[in-house]
């Protein structure tokens, strides 16, 4: 068998991504108290990054795993699972 890069692996995922987010973020909490952006560098999937000292946000590559809302230090972050049916489907594992 051979090994895959992480990137790899999520390329071969399928998504079924809803309309309505599953994941909300106030953006207002993280300008006003977050300092560390600790999403922007743990979110396994890359949904977050940080353009001009701002989160951004997109959940369309999100792999479910619930890391942003456990880390983020100031609760400006709301996840829920997505509408049964939707979201990730694993390929592998």
């Amino acid at each position: 068998m051979k090994k895959m890069k992480v990137d790899e692996v999520l390329n071969t995922n399928i998504w079924d991504v809803d309309s309505k987010p599953h994941i909300v973020v106030d953006y207002e909490k993280c300008r006003r108290l977050c300092n560390k952006k600790a999403c922007v560098y743990l979110c396994p999937a890359g949904c977050y990054t940080l353009t001009g000292g701002e989160i951004l946000f997109s959940y369309e590559g999100c792999v479910e795993c619930g890391t942003c809302r456990v880390i983020c230090p100031h609760e400006a972050i709301t996840w829920n699972y997505p509408l049964s049916g939707r979201g990730v489907q694993y390929r592998y594992g």
